[in-house]
């Protein structure tokens, strides 16, 4: 089973333009992403699909732009989207309670959405009510693998400006429910713009860097009464990860939707080599 994801796209950050740059970047990923061998079996978008979610045209925006992919599209809320407005755009999308969670059942792999928009906050949030749901969820197929995608990442990375309480109170809750799940295969996330792995509550944590431009990388301490002119966004070139699923791993794969330089092809002068790793693999080792 192979799942792409795309998070952080941003549409609407130029609302008078139609084909603004973010929608450009985010076109360039879906045409790599739909142009590829194997195709994926689904894309999750895991948040802040506009930049100012209460902007509805942005999801139409969005809509439109996925509407020619030849897969299934998920979407996820992040700090930027208005469940409301989203739900205008996609009336199908579950909302138990108002939030939109839901199950993703069709697959080897079981997939959970989160939703861990707070209003009002950048940082995430996730209720007694949300993790009642997870909750029974987990508990319902309890040997079965299973996948939680979310926008939030429930972790510090060291990004001091964007960084989350390690110690907030949602995180401690979402802990709660995962911690001990053996069923967890791993939670994929979006929000820092950035490719992050660490391990999390017994699980993987893979952090999907964004399609609209991404967060510099800084370790580095932030004063917040010191503007100190470094760097926080870059134009790098828009991101995607994949996602494989062989039954038993799960292993993730990150690129960029851009012109690689291309230094070797599989050519007749590099068959050997070819057939020499895949006749070891074929035959193990002792």
């Amino acid at each position: 089973m192979l799942i792409a994801q795309i998070t952080d796209v941003h549409l609407g950050f130029d609302p008078t333009t139609p084909d603004e740059f973010n929608r450009q970047r985010l076109d360039a990923a879906l045409a790599v992403l739909v142009a590829m061998t194997p195709r994926p079996d689904l894309l999750l978008v895991t948040g802040d699909i506009a930049d100012q979610g209460d902007d509805r045209q942005s999801y139409r925006r969005f809509r439109e732009a996925i509407a020619e992919v030849p897969f299934p599209v998920y979407g996820a809320m992040g700090n930027h989207d208005d469940r409301a407005a989203y739900r205008d755009a996609f009336p199908d999308t579950p909302a138990p309670d108002g939030f939109i969670q839901y199950a993703i059942e069709d697959h080897s792999l079981r997939i959970l959405v989160l939703d861990t928009l707070a209003e009002g906050r950048h940082g995430g949030g996730y209720c007694e009510r949300r993790a009642a749901w997870l909750r029974a969820r987990l508990d319902e197929q309890p040997e079965r693998p299973t996948l939680i995608a979310l926008h939030h990442p429930p972790v510090a990375t060291g990004l001091s400006w964007l960084d989350e309480n390690p110690d907030a109170e949602w995180m401690e809750r979402l802990r709660d429910v995962v911690d001990g799940r053996d069923n967890v295969v791993g939670l994929i996330a979006g929000h820092l713009h950035r490719p992050i792995v660490t391990s999390w509550a017994g699980a993987m944590l893979i952090v999907c860097p964004s399609t609209a431009p991404q967060v510099a990388l800084d370790l580095a301490a932030v004063d917040p009464a010191q503007p100190d002119e470094r760097a926080l966004i870059v134009a790098d070139d828009p991101c995607f990860a994949l996602h494989l699923w062989d039954g038993r791993n799960l292993v993730s794969h990150f690129d960029a939707a851009a012109d690689h330089e291309v230094l070797a092809r599989y050519t007749p002068e590099l068959q050997p080599l070819v057939q020499l790793l895949q006749a070891e693999r074929n035959g193990g080792a002792d």
